[in-house]
C-alpha cells in the first residue's frame, strides 16, 4: 500500500495537522503497516489492530507527552509507538537493540509508564494525577485498560482508590471481550450485559432514530438530548457498578468510529473527576484472519499476510509447555484429587486439553495470580492436589500468598513455572530470572528444575505426590526430543544425579543448563580439563552430602543456572559450603545482576556467557587467572 498520510506523521502534532475527515484513511494505513511489519518480525498483533481508531482519537484530542497516556499491559500500543516518532524503527520491534514490544519510558517521552504485566495502569495513572495536583500543574491523565485487566486485584484496588480520591483521571475501558484466552468471571459477564441487549442501548438507538426524523432541527435536538439520555442510564442499567464507585460512566461507544470517539472524548475531557469511558472494539480488526481467530493472532511469529499461515521452521521436539499439559492430564486421570489452575493463560500454559477433557477440574481465574495461589491453598486444605500453572514472571505477583497461604500451612500445592529463564523478545518484564531466589527463600518449599522433558514428567509426579509445597521451573521453547517414560517415577527429594565423572572440576548444573554443561565438559576434556557434571535437579533442598564431597575432592566447583546470579542456586551452594566450613573455590555461572533486555534467547545466552562457548571460556579463564584456587591440572589429551 502507498501511504498518503502515515509517512507524514512523525509525532502527534503531525497527526493533528491533518483534517479530521482524513483519520479513517490514516487508520487504514496504520493497520496495513502494523500487519506488514509484525508479519515479518512477530509480536502482539490482534490487540493493536483493535485499538487503532482509539489510538488516533486519543492523540488527536490530547496533547502527549504533556498529557499522560498510560497503556495497561501494552499489547495494544503498537499504533501509539508508530505515530509518536518510532515509525521508521518499528521494523526493529522486539529485536536485540531495537524498540521494545511494550511501552518504555527509556525509549520515548510519549511512553508515560513502563508496562507489560496487566492491571497496573489505573494505579499508575492515579499516582500521576495526585502528583500533578500536589505540584499545582494542569494536564490530563488517561489510563487505557483492557476488559480482561479488570479481573486483576491491582486494577480493582486502583479503581477503589481513584473513586475515593475523586481525582481527574480518564479511564478508558477497551472492551474487546478477549484477553489472551477468553475472558472469564463475573466482571466479564457484567460488561457483556452492558454491551449486549441492555435497555439503555436499545432505548438510545430508538430515541435517536425518532429525534432525527424531526424536520430541520433533528440533528440539533439529538445533540441536546444526548445529555438527557446519558443521565437515564443509571436507572436503566442494573447495578451501574462504576457510577456507584464514584466514576462518571460513559458508553458503550463504538471504538472503531473515529467521529464518535472524538465527540465523546471532547465531552469527557472537561470532566472534573474520575471518568470511565467504555469503548467496544474488535480484537484483530481489519485483518480477517485475526478477526476470526483473535487468540491465535494475539502473539504471533512470522506469517504470510495473504493466507495468514505461519512460517514453520524445521520439525522440532515437543515444547516443555505441551509436555507439561500432557503430563497434567495423565496425572489427573490417575488421581481424582488433581485439579489445574491458570491465570488467563489456558493455551499459553498448555492446559487446553486438560480444560476439554476434565472441565470440572479446570479453573481459569482470569488475570489474578494472587487469587490463583490463594484459591489453590483453599483446594489443598480440603484434600485436593492443585497444580497452578503460572509463568515465572507472573508468579512474582503472588509472593505474599506463596508464603502466607502455602508455606505457613505446608499445603500440597504444585507450582508449574513456565517460561523460567530468558524468554527472548518480550524482554525484561517477562524473563523468568528470579524464581530461584524468591522460591528458595521460602521455608518448606521444594524447588525442582528438569534437565529435559522426560525429567519434567517425573518432577511433576513427584511434586503432586509430595504432600507439601513444591515448584517445578522449566524453560520456554522446545524440549530435547528425548524418549518419554511410560510410567512415572518418584524422585528422591534433594538428591542430585552424577552424569559424568572427571578429576579436575565439578560442574553443578541446574535445569536447562545441564546439557550445555555436558557439551562444555566434552570440549574442556579435549583441552586437558576433566570435569564431573552433576544434574542438580533440586535448587532446594540441595544435595548437601554430594556437593560437600565434591568440594572436598575437587576444591573447585562451578555452578550453572539460567537465573540471576544474585541470591540464586550458586549463591545458595556457596552459602551452604561456608556454613559447613568446607573450603572450595566456586565459579558461579548465571545471568548477571542487571536488567536483561529483549532479544533472541541464543543471542542473550551468548551475551551473558551461559551458552556452551561461555561456559568453556569462563572455566578456562578462571583456571588461568586463579591457578591456585582452581587447582586444575591440565592433562595431555588422550593421556593421564
Amino acid at each position: 500500500m502507498e501511504y498518503q498520510y502515515l509517512t507524514q506523521i512523525n509525532s502527534p502534532a503531525d497527526l493533528k495537522n491533518l483534517p479530521r475527515a482524513a483519520l479513517p484513511n490514516v487508520a487504514e494505513e496504520l493497520r496495513d503497516y502494523l500487519i506488514s511489519v509484525v508479519s515479518r518480525v512477530g509480536g502482539h498483533l490482534a490487540s493493536s489492530l483493535g485499538a487503532v481508531e482509539l489510538t488516533l482519537a486519543l492523540h488527536y484530542t490530547f496533547d502527549a507527552p504533556r498529557d499522560k497516556i498510560v497503556w495497561d499491559v501494552g499489547h495494544q500500543a503498537y499504533g501509539h509507538k508508530i505515530i509518536t516518532g518510532r515509525r521508521d524503527r518499528f521494523p526493529t520491534l522486539r529485536q536485540y537493540g531495537g524498540i521494545s514490544g511494550f511501552p518504555s519510558r527509556a525509549e520515548s517521552p510519549y511512553d508515560a509508564f513502563n508496562v507489560a504485566h496487566a492491571c497496573t495502569a489505573i494505579s499508575g495513572a492515579l499516582g500521576m494525577a495526585v502528583a500533578r495536583d500536589l505540584k499545582g500543574e494542569d494536564f490530563h491523565v488517561i489510563a487505557v485498560v483492557g476488559d480482561a485487566g479488570l479481573t486483576g486485584g491491582v486494577a480493582l484496588e486502583g479503581i477503589n482508590n481513584l473513586g475515593n480520591l475523586k481525582k481527574k483521571v480518564l479511564v478508558i475501558l477497551n472492551d474487546n471481550e478477549m484477553s489472551i484466552s477468553p475472558n472469564v468471571g463475573a466482571i466479564a459477564g457484567y460488561l457483556n450485559r452492558i454491551v449486549h441487549g441492555q435497555p439503555y442501548h436499545r432505548l438510545t438507538q430508538e430515541a435517536e432514530k425518532m429525534i432525527l426524523t424531526v424536520p430541520r432541527i433533528g440533528p440539533r435536538l439529538l445533540r441536546l438530548s444526548r445529555d438527557i439520555l446519558e443521565s437515564a442510564k443509571t436507572l436503566l442499567i442494573p447495578g451501574m457498578v462504576f457510577e456507584e464507585l464514584g466514576f462518571d460512566y460513559v458508553g458503550p461507544v463504538n471504538g472503531h468510529n473515529v467521529d464518535e470517539l472524538l465527540d465523546v472524548l471532547a465531552r469527557v475531557k472537561s470532566n472534573p473527576g474520575p471518568t470511565l469511558l467504555h469503548v467496544v472494539t474488535q480484537k484483530g480488526k481489519g485483518y480477517p484472519h485475526a478477526e476470526k481467530l483473535p487468540m491465535k493472532y494475539h502473539g504471533v511469529t512470522q506469517f504470510d499476510v495473504s493466507t495468514g499461515i505461519f512460517h514453520k521452521g524445521p520439525a522440532a521436539a515437543p515444547s516443555y509447555t505441551s509436555i507439561f499439559g500432557r503430563t497434567a492430564c495423565e496425572l489427573a486421570e490417575k488421581d481424582r484429587r488433581v485439579v489445574a489452575i491458570t491465570a488467563a493463560m489456558c493455551e499459553g500454559t498448555g492446559l487446553g486439553d486438560f480444560a476439554k477433557k476434565l472441565p470440572s477440574r479446570f479453573f481459569d481465574v482470569g488475570i489474578a495470580e494472587q487469587h490463583a495461589v490463594n484459591f489453590a491453598a483453599g483446594l489443598a486444605c480440603e484434600g485436593m492436589r492443585p497444580i497452578a500453572a503460572i509463568y515465572s514472571t507472573f508468579l512474582q505477583r503472588a509472593y505474599d500468598q506463596l508464603y502466607h497461604e502455602i508455606c505457613l500451612m505446608q499445603l500440597p500445592v504444585t507450582l508449574a513455572l513456565d517460561r523460567a529463564g530468558i524468554v527472548g523478545a518480550d524482554g525484561p518484564t517477562h524473563h523468568g530470572l528470579y524464581d530461584l531466589v524468591y522460591l528458595t527463600a521460602l521455608p518448606g518449599m521444594t524447588v525442582m528444575a528438569p534437565k529435559d522433558e522426560n525429567e519434567l514428567r517425573h518432577m511433576l509426579y513427584t511434586a503432586v505426590e509430595l504432600g507439601a509445597p513444591a515448584a517445578v521451573r522449566y524453560p520456554r521453547g522446545n524440549g530435547l526430543g528425548v524418549a518419554l517414560d511410560t510410567d512415572f517415577k518418584r524422585l528422591e527429594i534433594g538428591k542430585a544425579e552424577i552424569l559424568r565423572d572427571g578429576g579436575d572440576v565439578a560442574i553443578l548444573a541446574l535445569g536447562s543448563m545441564v546439557y550445555p554443561c555436558l557439551e562444555a565438559a566434552s570440549r574442556l576434556e579435549a583441552e586437558g580439563i576433566r570435569s564431573t557434571v552433576i544434574n542438580a535437579r533440586f535448587a532446594k533442598p540441595l544435595d548437601e552430602e554430594l556437593f560437600c564431597v565434591l568440594a572436598a575432592e575437587k576444591q573447585f566447583l562451578v555452578t550453572a543456572e539460567e537465573g540471576t546470579q544474585a541470591g540464586g542456586f550458586g549463591a545458595n551452594v556457596a552459602a551452604m559450603l561456608q556454613d559447613r566450613k568446607i573450603p572450595a573455590s566456586i565459579l558461579r555461572i548465571a545471568v548477571p545482576d542487571r536488567i536483561v533486555p529483549h532479544g533472541a534467547p541464543s543471542l542473550l545466552h551468548a551475551k551473558y556467557g551461559i551458552d556452551v562457548d561461555g561456559i568453556v571460556e569462563r572455566i578456562k579463564n578462571y583456571a588461568e587467572e586463579y591457578p591456585a584456587q582452581s587447582n586444575i591440572r591440565y592433562h595431555s589429551v588422550g593421556g593421564s
